[in-house]
């Protein structure tokens, strides 16, 4: 039989740990609480409102038409008007709408990185988008968190031992995944300016950032680079509206825009009209604004619960993180827990999460795990930790 003749980029193409557990998940017959997959919970995605949106929408003779590559005209407009009202207004010109942040990641790391070159990523990292640059054959530098986000002042070090300047910068800068830390004010102006010392292209990744329920709003980097081309921002309604939509946007350098277009032109055309009339509706209506104040009274209250519960369970055998908003808490045992083999034990008594390996390319992190407390319910959480921890019990008690 002969051998497929495969390019040699399939070497690089990692699968996601955290996508493979939807499909893990699925094949499970017996009550799981869900710590694993980054979603928001069933009763916060605007179910209602969506379906008086489609009776409207999508009734309509061109609803399942092809769309303007750069976005329908009615969701740009719309989301131009939402963005107004934030710290991120932007112009049509910058704006480019995607199949969610995953698509606006691949069109980054596509416009700009080639084989070979040196891309600097937090470690720890979302899986995902560490993986997209690995797709296009970058060379990864990990570059330490702690609990004000990336260590910004360790990069110029880094570099200076990778003996090369980094090609792009992906940062998470808000309630990073899989942390939940956040870059104080004064460690983004700093990454900013690296960045144009290098000629770095920073991308700017904000899932979460309208998801703050305590604290004090920091300007994005985004914000902060007032029109710099070097930043690359990608956004996602997948966190604030709902993941199915696929549905998320960009905002770049206005002379990137023919050249975003022609790469998804080789992609897909254009992103799914239905979705972008329905997410288009919802600003329209004027409904994301109460949405996100629910969203972000019922996440707070299930981080609280999730900590509690932590406190109760793993007082003085671990340590977590205290995100001011998002969705994730970063725990790391401090004995020989390993998460990897904890996983299938943990799945046997009823909870799934994230191993910590999942978020570095060299797997630094095998003692600590992800949790997203904003798909469970305050007892639901409990639950899921107090199962958690009769999986720890089980698996030391097999030494």
């Amino acid at each position: 039989m002969s051998t497929l003749p495969l390019a040699t980029r399939t070497t690089d193409l990692v699968g996601s740990v955290i996508d493979s557990s939807t499909s893990l998940l699925a094949q499970q017959r017996h009550d799981i609480v869900r710590f694993a997959m980054g979603s928001p919970a069933p009763e916060a995605i605007p179910a209602g409102i969506l379906h008086g949106i489609a009776d409207d929408q999508l009734g309509r003779p061109d609803a399942f038409d092809y769309a303007a590559t750069e976005g329908d005209p009615m969701l740009r407009e719309a989301l131009l008007g939402a963005l107004a009202e934030t710290g991120e207004p932007t112009t049509p010109e910058r704006l480019t709408i995607t199949a969610g942040g995953m698509q606006g990641l691949d069109l980054a790391f596509k416009l700009f990185v080639d084989p070979g070159d040196l891309v600097i990523v937090e470690s720890p990292t979302y899986t995902n988008g560490s993986a997209t640059a690995l797709s296009y054959q970058a060379e990864l530098l990990e570059a330490p968190v702690d609990e004000d986000g990336l260590q910004v002042d360790r990069l110029a070090e880094l570099v200076e031992q990778a003996g090369r300047t980094p090609k792009a910068i992906y940062a998470i800068s808000t309630f990073q995944n899989p942390s939940g830390a956040s870059l104080s004010r004064e460690r983004r102006e700093r990454l900013l300016e690296l960045s144009r010392r290098w000629g770095s292209v920073l991308i700017d990744d904000d899932p979460y950032g309208m998801l703050r329920f305590a604290g004090t709003d920091i300007p994005s980097l985004l914000t902060l680079a007032d029109g710099d081309p070097l930043v690359f921002a990608v956004r996602t309604f997948s966190k604030i509206i709902a993941p199915g939509l696929r549905v998320g946007w960009v905002d770049a350098d206005p002379a990137l825009q023919h050249l975003l277009i022609n790469a998804k032109q080789a992609m897909d055309t254009c992103t799914n009209l239905p979705m972008q009339r329905l997410v288009g509706g919802f600003l329209a209506g004027g409904h994301l604004g109460e949405h996100l104040i629910a969203q972000r009274t019922a996440y707070g209250a299930r981080k609280r619960a999730m900590q509690d519960a932590l406190t109760e369970h793993f007082d003085g055998m671990a340590r977590w993180t205290d995100p001011e908003g998002g969705f994730f808490l970063w725990v790391t045992f401090g004995g020989e827990v390993d998460t990897e083999a904890l996983f299938e034990i943990a799945l046997a008594e009823g909870v799934a999460f994230i191993p910590g390996n999942a978020f570095s390319p060299s797997k630094r992190f095998p003692n600590a795990l992800r949790l997203c407390f904003a798909s469970s319910t305050p007892d639901r959480i409990r639950e899921g930790i107090a199962r958690l921890r009769r999986a720890v019990d089980r698996m030391g008690s097999r030494r």
